[in-house]
This record gives structure tokens, sequence and C-alpha cells, in this order.
């Protein structure tokens, strides 16, 4: 077995061009290079080659694929042979004998740590029933016994070796690796967590991946997380997602706060949204991960000096991965009060009313640097530039990048194009030749067609997609889903053209649909804005279809009066959204 990332790696370092024209003389034709088919007789030039897309096909007989692709076509030979013919000539050795699964092996070493987890979650919740000082302490935070069983919390008893009890091998070094348990200099074997409230950091899969304890009284550190361990990355999860997803697919909208008590209380007071950062600021895998899963992200921090570096810190990383049809928003608390302590004062409606006034990243970003540069010098508005040079240069979306240009152009007393050669801002996008037309068809496509469509043309939007609302069970779907999980484990990237595309679905049950939809996509060179509505629209159609289903369904109960008060609500929610 050939590891697919040296398979990457060579489609990456060969041209499709120079592999071809080793065999077909190629003539240049506009963007691509012709040739009359090698693979059928045929006198005018049929078989295009494009360096783009690092693809090949065939008008006449439908001959396509990658370079590894054409040499077997070609030559006859079978796919390792012609991944050793292309090697060789790329000066690359082939690790024939690197035949085992990197994730498989990963995923087996930790599968006995997430049983660990697991079961101490059991252990933790198990103790909070019989704690009355644990109980006393969630009821006085005003939360209820169903919502401490919705996010599975439990209590770690105050006790130095509590884990004893469930994990009679105490000296296990698992125990140790996944972060339960602490060896002192001296050897001694101790629990991470005592006297804490514990709430369970649960992953996409369902794992219990980490933990974080809040302190009981007036101990110190206030919250106590898991460490870095085979299991967790602070950098790359969330807490409360399991919980939050649903609402925050049918809110579109997404609330980031610091702490676990605020996710637990707001959800408590009917704010079902929320997920928090781990016990450090926000990173950017946060936010691409947060900005798949709707179209507003909105931070929130305190009215404090921690909260405003905390908030300015959360642009930043936000500005590469947003784009024109989505946007993150920063509220601050009034009354330098967290969200639960205001949720619990003043109530719900207040707090949407606040989430509702949430600032703009852009009038954010400008509103600070006007802030710390004071631009009423010529001083002042030289730092101006050079403070928002390396923000603008981060800036990934080009509507958005070209109002703040303007936005900073005004304050600095400059022309828009002054500021863009200051600040060394290179364009975003290429100019195409022609606007992208959708195709005539003979029946119509499905939305997960369209959006396959898009995918094969721009892998790493796969990772922009609900992919919730996307059927894996479906062809298309699955493939969708194929390349998204792919992108997602850093093991295909979206640089390597529809040739990479081909040989990363080669043996896969979809790889014919693919190589098809390939196929009939050779010739179209659609521009980002054209791309990028068709998204829009085929996201628009899922969000609906889910909308629509959801209603049936609580249409039906209510016809049968089983709805809950909760359920009733919802139904008049989603009514009142489907009717504006």
């Amino acid at each position: 077995m050939i590891p697919e990332s040296f398979i990457q790696d060579l489609l990456a370092r060969i041209d499709i061009v120079g592999v071809v024209e080793s065999y077909v003389p190629l003539r240049k034709a506009g963007a691509n290079y012709s040739a009359c088919c090698p693979f059928h007789s045929e006198k005018t030039p049929s078989f295009t080659v494009s360096p783009s897309k690092q693809f090949y096909h065939c008008f006449g007989c439908g001959a396509h694929g990658s370079a590894i692709g054409f040499v077997m076509q070609y030559s006859g030979l079978g796919f390792i042979d012609a991944v050793e013919e292309l090697a060789g000539r790329a000066g690359m050795q082939v690790p024939r004998e690197a035949s085992f699964n990197r994730r498989v092996e990963d995923a087996a070493r930790k599968a006995p740590l997430t049983e660990l987890m697991a079961r101490a979650m059991k252990f933790y919740r198990d103790q909070l029933k019989t704690s009355p000082k644990a109980i006393d302490y969630l009821k006085a935070r005003g939360l209820t016994g169903e919502i401490a069983a919705r996010f599975a919390l439990g209590y770690a008893p105050d006790d130095w070796q509590g884990l004893e009890k469930v994990f009679p091998n105490y000296n296990d070094d698992a125990l140790v690796e996944c972060g339960l348990i602490i060896v002192n200099e001296q050897g001694r074997r101790y629990d991470r967590f005592r006297d804490r409230v514990m709430f369970p950091i649960i992953d996409q899969k369902g794992n219990v991946i980490g933990f974080g304890g809040r302190v009981i009284g007036a101990g110190e550190p206030k919250y106590l997380n898991s460490p870095e361990t085979p299991l967790f990355q602070k950098g790359h999860e969330v807490y409360g997602m399991p919980q939050a997803r649903k609402s925050i697919h049918g809110e579109d909208r997404v609330i980031v706060v610091e702490g676990y008590m605020d996710v637990v209380g707001l959800a408590q007071s009917g704010v079902e949204n929320a997920v928090a950062t781990l016990g450090t600021a926000a990173t950017g895998t946060n936010v691409q991960k947060l900005l798949r899963q709707a179209s507003r992200v909105v931070f929130c921090f305190d009215r404090d000096a921690a909260g405003d570096k905390a908030a300015w810190r959360a642009m930043e990383v936000s500005l590469e991965f947003l784009v024109d049809n989505k946007s993150v928003e920063i509220l601050q608390m009034p009354g330098n009060q967290d969200p639960d302590e205001f949720v619990r004062e003043h109530g719900r409606e207040a707090f949407i009313t606040q989430l509702n006034n949430a600032t703009k990243l852009s009038e954010f970003l400008v509103r600070g640097l006007r802030e710390r540069t004071k631009p009423y010098t010529a001083e002042g508005r030289a730092r101006l530039i050079h403070e928002a040079k390396p923000l603008l240069q981060k800036v990934a979306a080009p509507v958005l990048r070209v109002q703040l240009t303007k936005a900073i152009a005004e304050l600095a007393q400059l022309s828009q194009a002054e500021v863009e050669v200051q600040c060394e801002l290179r364009p975003l996008t290429r100019s195409r030749p022609a606007p992208f037309a959708p195709r005539n068809r003979t029946s119509p496509r499905s939305i997960e067609h369209a959006l396959l469509e898009i995918v094969l043309q721009k892998p790493e939007w796969s990772l922009r997609l609900p992919l919730e609302l996307i059927a894996a069970d479906q062809p298309e779907g699955a493939a969708i889903h194929a390349v998204a999980d792919a992108m997602d484990h850093g093991e295909l990237h979206g640089g390597g053209g529809m040739g990479l595309l081909l040989e990363f679905f080669r043996g896969h049950p979809q790889e014919a649909l693919v190589s098809s939809l390939a196929a009939q996509l050779t010739m179209e060179e659609p521009d980002a804005a054209s791309l990028e509505a068709v998204l829009n629209d085929a996201q628009g159609k899922l969000r609906q279809g889910s909308l629509r289903r959801e209603i049936d369904v609580l249409t039906a109960r209510a016809r049968e009066g089983t709805l809950s008060p909760e359920e009733r609500r919802r139904l008049a929610e989603l009514l009142a959204r489907k009717g504006g």
C-alpha cells in the first residue's frame, strides 16, 4: 500500500503537461494544451490537457484522468508501476513498505484512553448524585438536574486518590497519559481533579476527550483543565458543541463564551447555541470550525482589560477565515458581568438584545485602530497604516477587505490606492475571461450534485458546508463527506487540481461518480464569485429543507397533542422564521 500522502506529494511535484508531452506532442490552446487523442483515431484535436487542473480529457472518446491515470492508460501499466515510473522522473523513492495506515494506528492508540475517560466521567457523575455540597453549588447557580444531566456534569471528590475506586490499577501509566492522574517528583500519584464540579469535554464523535473542573469555594485555580494529551488539544476543540449544534444550525449563529459555566448557564436560560473556548484564547482552528457551523459567530467577553485583549485576539485570528457571506461579531458584556451572571440577572430576552447589537468585526477593527493610534496627526496616521498593514494582509474575504481598506484610507486621509500600496495588498482573486454559466440539463440536479461540482473545483470549500445536512448515504453526499473529512485531517490539500482528487477517489465507492463529473467540468473555469453564488444558494436550500422537515415533524406531533411547551415554542419560532 502506497500512502495517500505520497501520492499527493508526487502529483504536486510533477506537471501533467510535461508527462503527457513526453508521449504525445502538445500545442498551446489558450490556457490549456491540445493534441489528437492518443486513445482513439481522429484528425481534429479533441484531446485537452489542463495545467491548472492537472487533468486530461478527450471530448471524442471520453478518456480522462490524472498524470498517473495517463501513464496507466497510455503504457498499460498498473497503478503501482505507473507511480514508480513518475516517481523515478521526479527523483522520489516510493515507500512501498509503508503499508500501515497512520490514522488506524492513531485510533488504536487512542481507543483505550477514550475508554478510561468514559469510565472517569461515569465516576464523576455518580459522585455528584451523592454530594450535597456540589448539588447545592449547582442549585445556587440556578442549574437544574435536567441541565446537569444534559451536559453530563459531575463532581470530583475532595480525595487525593478518589479515582482508585474506579481504577484499581491506579499505577496504570495510561491514566497519566490521558491527564486524569499526576505523578510528582517523588513518584507519588494523585488525582488531578479534586473537590471540583466536572465538565466533560466531548468531541464530535461523542467521545470524552478531556475535562474542565470548577473549584467549589475559594480555591485556586478557579478553573482547571485537562492537559494536552493524545486525545485533547485545547486549540482544536470547544466546549459544549454536541449540546449546542442543533440550536446553532437552527439559529445560524454560534455564541462563543469564555467559561464552561457560561455555556451551561446560558443553556439553562434558554440560550442553547453557546460554546466555550478551552482555557485559551480563540484560535484559527476554532474560528474555521465555527464558521462551518453557522453564518454568524459572536464572541462574548467581559468588559475589562483581559476581555479587551481577548476580543482583539479573536478579531485577529478571524480575519483569514472570513468569507463575504459570513460574519464575526464582538460582544463585550455591560456592567463587567459574564454572560451567565447577565442572563441570570436580566433574563434571556435582554441577553438576546445584547447579541443582536454586537459589534461587527469591521467596526471593531476600525474603532480599535483609531483608539490605539489616534490618527489626528501625521504621526498618528502613519502609525495607523503601520498597524493596519498586517491586519489587512490577513483578510481573506475580498469585498470585506475593500471595505476595510476604504475605511482606513478615510481615517488616514489617503486614497484607497495609496493604502493598498503602503500595505502591500495583493489581489485576492484572478480575473477570469468569461463568467460561469450553468450547463443545460435534461433533468434537474440535486443540491448535493451542485455542491459536489463546487467541491471538486474548490476542495477546501468542503469545510464551509453544513455537513450535518448532507446525507452521507447518498453518492454525492458520500463524496462530499469524504473530501471534507480528508481536508479536515490534513490528508488532502486544495492545490493539486482535479487530478489529485481523482487519485484520492481511486478505489473509493464514489470513484465512478467523481470521474464522470470531473470529465464534465474540465472545460469550465468559473470565477470565485460565481461559485460563491451557487454555494450560497445550495446551502440556503439545504437549511430550508431541514427547517421544513423539522416543522413537519412538530406539526404532526401537534395534531396528536403530544407537544411539550418547549416544542410548541420551537414550532412557533420555526413558523415565524419560515413566514419571514
